[in-house]
């Protein structure tokens, strides 16, 4: 999958689940839940046990049936471990051109984190195409977003952190390019619970805020 593919199907589907399941068992049940509800993307953070062993996992079973990348990657050994495991897409909390630099050589997208004006110009600059914006909830939210979008029009950003069904319209709506979706979507609660069917409800709600969302612009 080149950069640009993998742009192209992060925006299309429009919801990134952040994944910190303990075990390679739960990952894979969430993933399935996940993607039973309509949304065949996941990022698995380095923040979980043997992160890169259940990366690789993850993308044998499923194959080209899900997008699978890293997420919490900070370093360019870690970016390089993520990558020989197979992550399609590299995510990080804030900017390093290292990770960028790595994941370009080996063609692969990396989504580097940034908060204020200063920060996403760095990444801009440093070739990002797409930036994560993060913790975007607690400096505003939907708010943040639209004004960044007013200096940075063509930016893609991805809003992460305190991002729900709830507010998932208004992102949207502040121009946000995808949105970046954890424990609000990603219930290991309930999959402890064997409730599956609150994440694939869930996972099926966000997309139709997506959805709606998009129709309600155009």
């Amino acid at each position: 999958m080149t950069i640009e593919e993998a742009i192209s199907k992060i925006h299309e589907i429009g919801i990134v689940p952040v994944v910190r399941a303990a075990h390679l068992d739960e990952a894979r049940r969430a993933v399935d839940a996940i993607s039973a509800g309509g949304i065949p993307i996941m990022e698995i953070t380095m923040t979980v046990p043997n992160a890169p062993a259940m990366i690789q996992e993850l993308v044998r079973h499923y194959g080209d049936a899900a997008m699978v990348g890293a997420g919490t990657v900070t370093t360019a050994l870690q970016a390089e471990v993520c990558l020989d495991a197979g992550a399609q897409f590299l995510v990080s909390p804030g900017l390093s051109v290292s990770v960028l630099k790595t994941a370009a050589q080996r063609g692969i997208l990396a989504i580097p984190g940034a908060l204020t004006p200063t920060e996403l110009m760095a990444a801009l600059e440093a070739g990002a195409k797409v930036v994560k914006i993060f913790p975007c909830g607690s400096v505003g939210g939907p708010k943040h977003i639209k004004a960044l979008k007013a200096p940075f029009p063509d930016a893609k950003l991805i809003p992460t952190g305190g991002v729900n069904l709830g507010n998932a319209a208004e992102y949207f709506a502040a121009g946000s390019f995808a949105l970046g979706v954890g424990a609000d979507l990603v219930d290991l609660a309930a999959l402890r619970r064997n409730e599956h069917m609150k994440i694939i409800d869930m996972a099926k709600a966000l997309i139709a805020a997506v959805t709606q969302a998009r129709w309600s612009k155009s």
